[in-house]
């Protein structure tokens, strides 16, 4: 199979093996991608930014390493990846979804996470479309125009990295990493149908990434298969250098590879089913989406996560004021230039009491420990990504269980007290649930456990309950 137009149908894991095995090259594997994006993100606007030139001469160079013996065999080789526009791209603007960061120069080197992902082989092609500096579920953003769904062109593909997951879906590239603050990693795989991985808070450093609230800020990958996600995860673990610019709050934990603990299965792990919040929290898809996960995975038992509203409304205090403080300077000068949205999201966000902060804070800290206490009885949870299927590009409301409520805020409501706490969640998404949308489920477990994630999401993508289709666009 040498044609470069069969080859974006493929996976991380497949195109890597076939690079090895001579039976393509990058340079296909890159074309093939770039012709894919050509063909259609007129529809779908998933990338903001392409890096063809700098793709292809990579991939050049790899071949002809393959073709002299130099280019080791790497577990990502060859295979074209993108990133959400806040990581740092030597030669582009770090966008974050603005239009005051297009004032900004261009960044000198790749973010450390990029650097790591072509370290192991993957080529990079390009920047994609987000929520503006991260602050949203929806990427509707009015700079670069909306991010539609690769399912049904008509909806939104959730946010803030919308771009990282619609890019993924549609085909476009295998492998796209994104951030996830308060569920932007999450969200738009749940709606795009499609794996994604937000590994516990500290696992992998930020540096050389535009920050949205440094104390939740988590970066992680999208995939269309379990495998390639662990591939990426494993790529971008490690201890970061000491340096001018590191990120304080990567916890310098050792690196704990997954990959060849996928097939070990979950017999003897304790399963739960969040229940109470996160049942009242969600449309009946989304509960038959969590249904079809426990069954698939033996889970009878529902469990109450203590102080989730009140972490919830933590969250929302910590992200409001942090993300403010990093924009003083342009609210006061550039107000005009923030989206009206976000704007008034940041001005609020400025005159919040140091008080509540400090409250939060605390109550973060009494709910984290409270979750903790419930891993004492269970290794994973289980519970919706998102309260329904994608929505309306343009809607401002959701009928949630007989409740009106705005719904950009509202897409993050099952994610957002997750996030507060840090802990390790794999997306998996269900077809099925909804008649014609996929729609995620959270696998949950206690810090510092992504094996067990990703094991369980192994056990669902195998039995079919759980996969990742690629659009038809």
């Amino acid at each position: 199979m040498t044609s470069t137009k069969a080859w974006w149908q493929q996976d991380a894991t497949r195109m890597a093996h076939a690079v090895a095995a001579r039976e393509v090259t990058a340079t296909q594997l890159v074309r093939a991608c770039l012709d894919r994006i050509a063909a259609t993100d007129r529809r779908v606007n998933a990338f903001t930014d392409l890096v063809s030139a700098r793709a292809l001469e990579r991939a050049a160079r790899i071949d002809s390493g393959l073709a002299d013996g130099s280019q080791a065999v790497l577990p990502l080789l060859g295979v074209p990846f993108a990133v959400k526009n806040l990581f740092d791209i030597a030669g582009l603007r770090t966008l974050a979804g603005s239009k005051i960061e297009r004032d900004s120069p261009p960044a000198t080197q790749d973010g450390l996470l990029v650097q790591r992902m072509e370290a192991a082989g993957a080529i990079l092609i390009g920047a994609l479309n987000m929520d503006e500096y991260a602050y949203g579920f929806t990427t509707e953003n009015s700079h670069e125009g909306a991010c539609h769904n690769p399912h049904n062109l008509d909806l939104t593909a959730g946010g803030s990295s919308g771009g990282s997951a619609a890019a993924v879906a549609a085909g476009q590239v295998p492998l796209t990493l994104g951030s996830d603050t308060n569920g932007s990693i999450r969200v738009p795989s749940s709606l795009c149908g499609i794996f994604g991985l937000k590994p516990t808070f500290g696992r992998l450093p930020r540096t050389g990434s535009f920050p949205f609230v440094t104390s939740l800020d988590h970066l992680g990958p999208f995939a269309r298969s379990v495998r390639d996600l662990a591939l990426a995860y494993d790529a971008m673990q490690g201890d970061e250098e000491k340096g001018l610019h590191r990120d304080a709050g990567c916890a310098q934990r050792a690196t704990e590879f997954v990959v060849d603990e996928l097939d070990l299965g979950i017999q003897g792990l304790r399963i739960g089913v969040l229940g109470g919040y996160f049942h009242d929290n969600a449309l009946s898809e989304a509960r038959s989406a969590v249904a079809k996960v426990a069954k698939a995975l033996g889970a009878r038992d529902t469990v109450e996560l203590p102080l989730v509203e009140a972490g919830r409304a933590a969250a929302f205090l910590i992200t409001n004021s942090e993300g403010a403080a990093l924009h003083l300077d342009n609210l006061r000068a550039r107000a005009s230039d923030f989206e009206p949205l976000s704007r008034d999201r940041f001005l609020a966000g400025a005159l919040i009491p140091a008080a509540w902060v400090a409250r939060a804070q605390r109550v973060r800290t009494r709910y984290a420990r409270a979750a903790a206490q419930v891993f004492e009885k269970y290794d994973l949870l289980l519970a919706p990504a998102t309260p329904c299927a994608a929505t309306p590009i343009g809607a401002e409301r959701m009928h949630l269980n007989g409740r009106d409520l705005p719904l950009r805020p509202n897409m993050g409501v099952l994610t957002q007290p997750i996030s507060c706490i840090g802990l390790p969640v794999c997306a998996v998404p269900v077809w099925g649930a909804h008649p014609v949308l996929p729609i995620g489920v959270q696998v949950i477990a206690a810090p510092w456990r992504e094996d067990l994630v990703l094991r369980a999401a192994a056990v669902l993508e195998a039995a079919g309950v759980c996969r990742a289709p690629v659009a038809k666009l």
